[in-house]
This record gives structure tokens, C-alpha cells and sequence, in this order.
């Protein structure tokens, strides 16, 4: 199973419940479909609210979905949702904090947080830790952060201009972000190891056909569909190391799984090894301290 490892490998789901953000498109809907397809009860946690309950409609009548309403790149739509999920669910199996932007114009979240830091990764940081003590007390529970392997890509912690206000290079801003999502997942294992019940695990999708390129400058846009079937795979197929990650029993924290063929772009999914850079626990250990300064949100772990 390991090497030619499928949708059709996950387990049932039947009793878990799961939450996906950015759930109603891309990736992160055909995590959610599979996920329901297998039994689990499924929260798709989207800023778009409409767009949420279309994709709820997909997924059929017989799926256990609901949708919330999530804005990473607001602390107060963060907060709101977790304070909503406290109130709605009694517990969470599978936290999937798959939701993100990359390559946009210099813009800023309502905090005043770079766009792409603020949303991929502070959103994040943010809303699991305000949920963590919903799967704290469950055995086999799950956070899963979609990382890329654009964290490879001119990527760096720039601590002395995070919010990159000196100046602004999309590309090293994505793979910043990128970056952060995995120091992120690698931190928050070491934190959780010693409570025994909950792990964190990261995964890529190599290079998937999604809306995420949207912003890539004009002439990557045009070249795209000439080289897509070169080195990309379908959205179904980038789901498959998150999928992984999320569900296999043979998975432990603290592993990282991605497409393992054609330099990481496409493939089956496998544990995959990341830079170097990304397990500098001395660097994750300060971002993990700037997070938490910046969000205002502290862990009940670590």
C-alpha cells in the first residue's frame, strides 16, 4: 500500500469530525469530498460563505457537511469561528489548515499583517490554537498544515521585516509564508509529543491545477497551460499527500508527505523530507514566540 497509496487506502471516517479550511474549492474540497465520501462529519470553514454552501451542495445530499464562516486574514473572523466550532462541536478529530493566497499585489490583512504571512500562516497559528483544546482530549486527533515546495523557493524567516515593509518581492513573501506553515507543524509536535493524544503533521500537493496560481504574473499565467502536463497534477491528486497525512494510521507527527516523483511536482504520496532550514528548531522556536505575540493567541501545550 505504502508506495502506490490512493483515496481508496483511507480508512473509514465514520464517527471522526473534520475541519477543513478553504474547503470550498481546490485542494481543499476534494479533501472534504473524500473525507465525507469515508463517513466523517465535515466542517468547511470558508470566507465566502455562498461559495461554501455551493460546495457543500456538491458533495451531495447524503455528505454530513456544514459550512463556517472563516476570514484568516482577520484575528476577529478567527476568533468568531473558533468561538462558533466550541459551540457547535463537542469535539475534533482532523484539523486541516489547508486555506491560503499566493502571489497577490502588496496588500494587508485587517490586522496589518502581510497578506500572504497574515492569512497562510498567523491565521492558521491563530485559529489552532484556539481550537486545540477541541482535540486535545481525543486519541488520534490531527492537525494537518498544507505546506509547498515553494518553502524552498528564496524562502527565509525575515525577522527583521516579516510584514515585509521595506520592501515587497511576492515570490520570497509566498515562500516566507510557506516556510512558516512548516516550522509551524514541526513546533507544534515537539509542543504536543509529551501530551500523547494529539499530532501535527505537514504535507505538500507538489504542483496542483488550482485557482491558487491566479495571481502569478502574467506571463507564468500564459505559459502555464503549455507546461502543465509536464510536471502538474490534478487537484484530486495534490489532495492525496494532505489525505495521507490526515488519515493513514501508519502516519506520526511530526512527518511530512508529498508527491514523490518528478522532483516533488507530481506523484503517489510519500514521507517527504523538507530544507534543512526548515528544522532550525532555533528559528521555530522564536517564530512560534513573534506568533504568538502578533495573534495574541497562546497554546495550551508547549
Amino acid at each position: 500500500m505504502g508506495e502506490n497509496w490512493t483515496d481508496r487506502d483511507v480508512p473509514s471516517q465514520k464517527g471522526r469530525v473534520a475541519v477543513i479550511t478553504g474547503a470550498n474549492t481546490g485542494l481543499g474540497f476534494d479533501t472534504a469530498k473524500t473525507l465525507a465520501e469515508k463517513g466523517a462529519t465535515v466542517v468547511l470553514a470558508v470566507r465566502d460563505v455562498e461559495k461554501g454552501k455551493q460546495a457543500a451542495a456538491r458533495l451531495g445530499s447524503t455528505a454530513d457537511v456544514t459550512v463556517q464562516e472563516l476570514d484568516l486574514s482577520s484575528l476577529e473572523s478567527v476568533r468568531a469561528a473558533a468561538a462558533d466550532l466550541h459551540g457547535s462541536l463537542p469535539k475534533i478529530d482532523l484539523l486541516v489548515n489547508n486555506a491560503g493566497v499566493m502571489y497577490p499585489p502588496k496588500q494587508t490583512t485587517r490586522d496589518g499583517f502581510e497578506l500572504q504571512f497574515g492569512t497562510n500562516h498567523l491565521g492558521h497559528f491563530a485559529f489552532t490554537g484556539l481550537l486545540l483544546d477541541l482535540l486535545l482530549p481525543v486519541e488520534g486527533s490531527r492537525v494537518v498544515t498544507v505546506a509547498s515546495i515553494a518553502h524552498r523557493i528564496r524562502a527565509a524567516i525575515h525577522f527583521d521585516d516579516l510584514q515585509w515593509e521595506n520592501s515587497y518581492d511576492r515570490v520570497a513573501a509566498y515562500g516566507q509564508a510557506k516556510l512558516a506553515n512548516l516550522m509551524f507543524a514541526y513546533e507544534l509536535q515537539r509542543r504536543l509529543a509529551a501530551h500523547g493524544t494529539t499530532a501535527s503533521l505537514a504535507a505538500h500537493p507538489g504542483v496542483a491545477r488550482t485557482e491558487l496560481m491566479r495571481n502569478s504574473p502574467a506571463v507564468a499565467r500564459a505559459l502555464f497551460p503549455l507546461v502543465a502536463p509536464l510536471f502538474t497534477q490534478s487537484s484530486e491528486a495534490g489532495a492525496l499527500p494532505i489525505l495521507r497525512a490526515a488519515t493513514d494510521p501508519a502516519a506520526l507527527g511530526g512527518q511530512y508527505y508529498g508527491p514523490a516523483g518528478m522532483g516533488g511536482y507530481r506523484g503517489r504520496p510519500q514521507v517527504v523530507a523538507s530544507t534543512p532550514q526548515s528544522y532550525d528548531a532555533g528559528i521555530q522556536r522564536r517564530l512560534w514566540t513573534v506568533s504568538e505575540e502578533l495573534t495574541g493567541v497562546k497554546f495550551p501545550v508547549g
